[in-house]
């Protein structure tokens, strides 16, 4: 069983305002807005007079609004303070975060005076906040008091939003809230984000199991279904690789899972609501959804309480709903569906433009949501023969509406609210007896809840949003309830493709959750061979480079507006061309289908980025001086460049030196790799086909030894730029050194030994991720990947059984399938190499995960970590997917000494939540790139510039602005005006 073939919706990349057509036009005659803003506004005005409590979330945004610096200060404490175990680095994050914001200034209200009083005394005793005239041990006795207050705070903070933290205080919390307000229901959602790790998702199971007992314990068996609690599941909680491209594995292993839950729930008359996830992950749902709908229909065909949770922000989502309403109708059951907003919009965003998609798959306007979300109401109602519609919001209007539509539809339905938020408003709606809400109740401890608060806080704190403009007096009722019902033709926020501005398009990618998507590349991979190409012989080199050096005179003359339209024709063209590029990289250099996508985007950016960029250095500088005289500086070409690239980037490392020495008018003799030539001759057949003449860029395959050599030998190259070992690059600078003539610029850029160091205050799944991409993602070919990963010793035991766990769940096979994530080593020679590592860290160092079977045949090497005693072990880069860990303790900025020591620059990964510790550590590393709480591979063109120092190579940075210049030869031109007679400027 592969990934699937089929796609139940349409694409999820359409154009916005094409759809919210479509969605206003499924609303004609439907509803009134106007009967509904009339409804709402006594509920406004209601709430106005009668405000939450000052805990409640209303109250919070309105006090500290997300987009000041106290809002921003109270978000990241609660993310993060409440899972630090040691004292300093929790006394670090306080200050760091509350040295930002001025509580002091705050409004006079109760949570003013709680802020003023628990918070804001952190002025005066946290380090460096004004703790002077006083000795270490009062200043210190101070942080620690102000920590132990701020902790109390986010706990109680906590307190508003979790239940319970356990199963049986969330159900005596509702039991109260029942008796205060009888027409109540609730839905327990056992907090806890993704599983990382095969252990992480058994206790998630066992949570709900629990949760599914205890709640069936408590309810009435004989009465419906939809009047008794219910429990909220997450899938990826489930499963450690809930992903679309691990299908298989998914369905063979999580369905049997879910539905023993299911089984649970249908026995307890309770129901089970599977929640929604990101917008890669829909159609995996659905298939998911429909194999446990199949089991339902077969084994408990009366229960009616399964359901899943459908996201109005998604442009598919009316589709969805028929989807789900025909799965209902053909296997005859009947389900419990809440429509909610969405809680996932800016991570959506950012991936869509990150790979480079036509469109968004969610609307980037609220109120084109807030129609979606009214189409898909509609669309509940209407299919109330398999569907009983659960509307889960907090907008006044939005519930007027509904009941607008469902008093006309007939359907029984009920409205929903999270725990902590909307409590006023639903104080009001709830007058009608008729009415029903279930509340949506996180369950947990609450250093689990961090990440759910964050993205509520977000998800309800942005300035556009109902919650937070309630609570705003100032927002008129006439503006709050508005009807969204109208289009915004344009976007809010530029479309992926236009993401660097008018001037350079963001190359366009695939996204291999979508089938349509990837049947391009599979048909690519059936159709596209690996041709053979012949080795040059050295003894070619003197006739191509003089072949090279007549049609640079030609080449340099062209102007560069001409150059740049030819890089950029070749770019088009190796965009259009990228099903089959993929394939050859898939084939020849044995990459993965995700890397093999990002590799030809970034060759397609490197080509638009450098023409831009040439445009722009390649125009004369006039320069001040004095009256009478013109001075104007000029970049010129400086002949004929060797261009050496290697293997693990074989079309984008190759088409960027390429590039750049060939928009600033320079010929190129490119000697690739030669264990991919193949791939390099396609990017030379494109970049003839696009107009550069055949001799300015020629193709010289061979071995660096000896083709190599004699090209980096030869007396009349103007420069060599190389990627690859720092070994090759200290042979290729001594045979540069030792030649007569001009000093030929060398630009190398070589490995490293590239850390991560992670502090306390980190979040370990984000490290967890982290560490899998940057050390094992592209097999650990990659210069920029990870080899030592630093953590503090308060989590490393966590931390590294995370890792541990994660790490077993990669799949190491045939980079042709789908579902692999770890494809072979390059050739025997690495396999071998790593082989020999592998054996020696066996020896020396503590292993961490099973050793891997070595077999020549396939070149697998399933990823491997070990434990070191200390970062001074770690002496040689190993480039494969292996991994050495060392703990630390006390002064992080020793660590980036200790780091600095090793003598290579080229990447450093901090993950932390104390802002000001990250800047320190980025001012006081020598490394070329420093990536703050993300993965340290992939650096993107003209985004990330790339390149390192010390033994990590020469600079530039390529895809950075001071490339190009490096490719050139300078020329000042001074012309003494006055020479023919007096300066009449002067007399204007």
């Amino acid at each position: 069983m592969s990934p699937a073939t089929a796609q139940r919706l349409p694409s999820p990349y359409r154009p916005e305002a094409e759809v919210l057509t479509r969605r206003l036009q499924a609303l004609q005659g439907a509803l009134d807005w106007a009967a509904a803003a009339q409804q709402a506004a006594p509920w406004v005005r209601a709430v106005r007079r009668h405000p939450p409590p000052f805990w409640a979330m209303e109250s919070l945004l309105k006090e500290y609004p997300i987009s000041s610096a106290e809002g921003l200060a109270l978000m990241r404490l609660a993310e993060a303070l409440l899972r630090v175990p040691d004292a300093e680095t929790a006394i670090a994050l306080t200050a760091d975060q509350l040295s930002r914001a001025d509580f002091e200034g705050s409004a006079d209200s109760a949570l003013a005076r709680l802020s003023s009083s628990a918070i804001s005394l952190s002025k005066r005793f946290l380090p460096g906040d004004g703790a002077q005239g006083e000795g270490n041990v009062f200043s210190r006795l101070g942080a620690r008091t102000v920590v132990a207050a701020t902790l109390r705070a986010v706990q109680l903070l906590g307190r508003q939003f979790v239940l319970g933290q356990s199963i049986r205080e969330a159900m005596n919390e509702a039991a109260a809230a029942r008796r205060r307000q009888p027409n109540l229901r609730f839905s327990y959602d056992m907090l806890g984000e993704g599983a990382r790790t095969a252990p992480d998702a058994e206790r998630y199971l066992e949570h709900y199991q629990q949760g599914i007992a205890a709640i069936g314990a408590g309810v009435d068996r004989t009465q419906p279904v939809q009047a008794n609690d219910g429990i909220s599941i997450k899938l990826s909680a489930l499963h450690p690789r809930y992903e679309a491209l691990q299908r298989e594995r998914v369905m063979e292993e999580l369905v049997p899972r879910v539905w023993g839950l299911c089984k649970m729930a249908a026995e307890a008359n309770i129901n089970l609501t599977i929640d929604a996830e990101e917008v890669d992950r829909l159609e995996l749902s659905l298939d998911v959804f429909e194999a446990l709908a199949g089991r339902v229909a077969r084994e408990t065909p009366q229960w009616q309480g399964f359901g899943l949770a459908l996201q109005s922000y998604q442009t598919r989502a009316l589709e969805l709903i028929a989807s789900v309403a025909d799965i209902a109708r053909r296997h005859g059951i009947r389900l419990m569906c809440r429509l909610v907003k969405g809680a996932y919009w800016d991570a959506e965003i950012k991936r869509a433009q990150e790979l480079g998609l036509p469109h968004y798959p969610v609307f980037t306007h609220k109120h084109h949501t807030d129609v979606s979300y009214l189409a898909c109401a509609k669309a509940m109602l209407d299919a109330k023969d398999v569907i009983y519609p659960q509307f889960a919001t907090h907008n006044a209007g939005t519930i007027a509406a509904i009941l607008q539509m469902a008093r006309r539809n007939g359907a029984p339905f009920e409205l929903q609210r999270l725990h902590g938020m909307g409590e006023g408003i639903y104080r009001e709606v709830l007058q009608d007896p008729q009415l029903a809400c279930r509340v949506y109740a996180p369950v947990g401890q609450h250093r689990d809840l961090l990440a759910y608060l964050v993205r509520r806080l977000l998800e309800n704190g942005a300035n556009s949003s109902f919650v937070h403009q309630l609570a705003d007096e100032s927002v008129g009722m006439d503006e709050l309830l508005e009807s969204p019902l109208h289009l915004t033709p344009e976007p809010s926020l530029p479309l992926p493709p236009e993401l660097y501005g008018p001037q350079r398009r963001n190359s366009a990618g695939l996204d291999l959750a979508v089938p349509t998507m990837r049947a391009p590349l599979q048909e690519a991979l059936a159709a596209t061979p690996v041709p053979a190409l012949a080795m040059a012989d050295p003894a070619q080199v003197s006739a191509a480079v003089e072949r090279s050096l007549a049609a640079g005179e030609g080449w340099s003359r062209t102007p560069v507006a001409q150059r740049a339209a030819i890089l950029r024709r070749a770019a088009d063209a190796m965009e259009a061309d990228l099903p089959r590029l993929c394939a050859l990289l898939v084939k020849e250099g044995f990459q993965c289908w995700g890397d093999s996508i990002a590799e030809v985007r970034e060759a397609v950016d490197f080509l638009r980025y450098y023409a831009l960029e040439a445009e722009r250095i390649l125009q004369p500088v006039t320069l001040p001086g004095p009256t009478g005289e013109s001075n104007e500086l000029r970049l010129t070409a400086r002949g004929a460049w060797v261009c050496i690239s290697p293997w693990n980037f074989p079309l984008a490392i190759f088409t960027g030196q390429v590039a750049a020495a060939l928009v600033t008018g320079n010929t190129v003799l490119a000697k690739p790799a030669e264990q991919t030539p193949a791939i390099a001759a396609e990017a030379i057949r494109l970049l003839h086909g696009a107009g550069v003449p055949r001799d300015a860029v020629q193709l010289l395959h061979g071995l660096g030894e000896t083709v190599g050599a004699a090209l980096v030998a030869e007396p009349r190259i103007a420069g060599v730029v190389f990627t690859g070992s720092t070994q090759v690059a200290k042979i290729i600078q001594r045979a540069l050194a030792a030649k007569d003539g001009p000093i030929v610029p060398l630009i190398a850029e070589t490995g490293g030994i590239n850390a991560m160091l992670v502090d306390s205050t980190a979040l370990p799944e984000q490290v967890a991720d982290a560490v899998m991409q940057s050390a094992f993602r592209s097999a650990g070919q990659r210069c920029s990947a990870l080899r030592l990963l630093c953590v503090h010793e308060a989590i490393a035991d966590g931390v590294i059984a995370m890792i541990q766990g994660a790490a077993r769940e990669l799949v190491t096979g045939d980079p042709a399938e789908w579902r692999t994530d770890v494809g072979p080593v390059i050739d025997g020679d690495a396999f071998a190499n790593l082989q020999q590592h592998v054996e020696r860290l066996h020896r020396e160092a503590k292993p961490l995960l099973p050793p891997s079977p070595f077999d020549p045949a396939t070149r697998l090497i399933a990823p491997q970590a070990f434990e070191v005693a200390n970062i001074g072990q770690v002496k040689h880069e190993i480039f494969g997917p292996v991994l050495h860990i060392a703990r630390w303790r006390g002064d992080p900025q020793e660590v980036i000494h200790a780091i600095n020591r090793i003598g290579y620059g080229l990447t450093l990964g901090i993950q932390t939540r104390i802002d000001s510790r990250a800047e320190a550590l980025a001012r006081e590393a020598r490394i070329g790139n420093v990536y703050v709480n993300r993965n340290m591979i992939g650096a993107v063109v003209g985004v990330q510039p790339f390149g390192g120092e010390g033994m990590s190579g020469t600079g530039p940075k390529a895809g950075g602005p001071n490339y190009l210049p490096r490719f050139c030869a300078e020329q000042t031109v001074t012309v003494n005006t006055t020479a023919a007679g007096g300066n009449v400027a002067l007399l204007a």
